[in-house]
């Protein structure tokens, strides 16, 4: 970006955290507005769940793609292609006159995210100095974190005074005017290094997302043909890894997980991430179904928990240049501990007050882990490998928040019904996740204290 003026590098990197941020809102804000779809097209919450899940789904099958994509495009048409198909996905929810067509709309949106979020972390980490990364990777936190936290937020106040298609149109809008921005903005900052486009690899990275199809769809029940494809899915996911170690020029360098530094960052983060995502899951349920409060209601609750995450965001790299990852880690998951446990000890209480604080805690512990965690592993890095390590820390990401879902999923449907959920199945839920958050909690303290780990 040297050739590029102060003004021009301001512009360039606002408008693609606008792009990442609009797309992160969209991953979150279906939750607001579950109970209302659920009526209008009179399908189960394990169905309309899918508009989450499937979502993530095709996300996860996508950022493995990342890389080669970054090397081989310019950055400029990549960025503008996957705008159109976002805008183009989200022209067939808004359209849509039943819930196939939903869902349809809703992948299309998952493979433009699933594409962007690994590559825009990437261009943003290799045009930053390794001494400033930290504090930019702080605002990146800032975006993709608070984005799902806001996410809840937004549908809820639109769904109070439009329909549901208006969450919709509100992406829509803000999507053509950022596709315009970027026309003008946005240049072609990573050089091309083209290399060969690896079909079998591509082809064979289907096994990932049959793996957690299957693991999904059996929330609702076993059979031989579930069985049969999640033995099939392992098997070509398998092949896809040892693939990738044999390739000289792999679609997806897992290599990189020969760094313990690397490994532990990715893990880390990983860890943060079902914490949040289950957290934008579980409240506006817990709201609107135990509490009875209504869609704009249980959204505007969810506001303290975005603030805090946002304003934390940033202080967290400070935290990390000064104290070290162990120290940021500790803050953060004991965080996310006391706010899950809090969760469950006071959910059968029934006062809003008291989740929205105990929330709030579970959201801002994920400002002290998530994005430091993406910092510390990629500064262990080369250059070269850094698409490819943002590319690998994603797509695990998001398995952890598909798993993450998955489990809670099955709690809901199991303790609670299929069309309704019980406070029982929340308690059970909140405390899952507060041993969970406890078991992450006591491997950060077994981290070695030092200053970088």
């Amino acid at each position: 970006m040297s050739n590029l003026s102060d003004v021009q590098k301001k512009f360039f990197i606002n408008v693609l955290l606008a792009t990442s941020f609009t797309f992160s809102i969209s991953q979150s804000a279906m939750t607001t507005i579950y109970p209302t779809l659920m009526k209008h097209f009179s399908v189960p919450i394990s169905s309309v769940q899918w508009l989450t899940t499937g979502f993530m789904l095709i996300m996860v099958l996508m950022m493995p793609l990342s890389p080669w994509f970054l090397k081989n495009i310019n950055f400029k048409a990549f960025l503008l292609s996957l705008q159109a198909i976002f805008i183009i996905g989200t022209v067939i929810a808004v359209t849509a006159s039943n819930f196939a067509l939903l869902m349809v709309g809703r992948l299309l949106e998952g493979i433009a995210v699933g594409l962007l979020f690994p590559s825009f972390q990437s261009v943003i980490l290799s045009i930053t100095p390794i001494e400033k990364r930290s504090i930019q990777m702080g605002s990146v936190g800032l975006v993709m974190g608070s984005a799902l936290a806001v996410g809840p937020i937004v549908s809820g106040v639109i769904l109070q005074i439009f329909n549901w298609q208006a969450v919709f149109g509100f992406f829509l809008l803000i999507l053509v005017v950022l596709f315009f921005l970027s026309l003008k903005f946005i240049k072609n900052v990573i050089p091309k290094e083209p290399y060969r486009f690896d079909l079998l690899s591509s082809v064979t990275l289907i096994g990932l997302l049959m793996i957690l199809y299957a693991l999904q769809t059996m929330i609702t029940g076993l059979s031989l043909w579930l069985i049969i494809m999640l033995v099939a899915g392992i098997v070509l996911f398998a092949y896809f890894i040892r693939r990738q170690l044999t390739l000289q020029e792999p679609l997806l360098d897992i290599r990189v997980l020969k760094n313990t530094a690397f490994r532990l960052g990715m893990f880390l983060t990983a860890g943060s991430y079902i914490a949040l995502i289950v957290t934008t899951v579980l409240m506006p349920l817990y709201f609107q179904k135990i509490l009875a409060i209504n869609a704009l209601w249980s959204g505007l609750l969810m506001v303290p928990a975005a603030v805090s995450l946002s304003i934390l965001n940033r202080r967290s790299a400070t935290v990390l240049n000064r104290f070290g990852l162990k120290r940021t880690m500790t803050i953060g998951s004991g965080m996310i501990f006391t706010g899950f446990f809090g969760l469950f000890a006071t959910s059968n209480l029934k006062l809003w007050l008291l989740a929205v604080i105990f929330a709030a805690l579970v959201e801002s512990g994920n400002a002290f882990m998530m994005m430091p965690a993406v910092t510390y592993a990629n500064n262990a890095l080369k250059d070269d490998l850094i698409p490819h390590g943002t590319a690998l820390i994603t797509t695990v990401r998001q398995i952890a928040g598909v798993i993450g879902v998955l489990i809670i999923s099955q709690i809901l449907v199991t303790i609670s019904s299929p069309a309704q959920v019980s406070i029982h199945g929340m308690m059970v839920s909140f405390a899952v996740c507060a041993v969970f958050a406890a078991v992450l909690l006591s491997l950060v303290l077994n981290i070695k204290n030092t200053k970088n780990a």
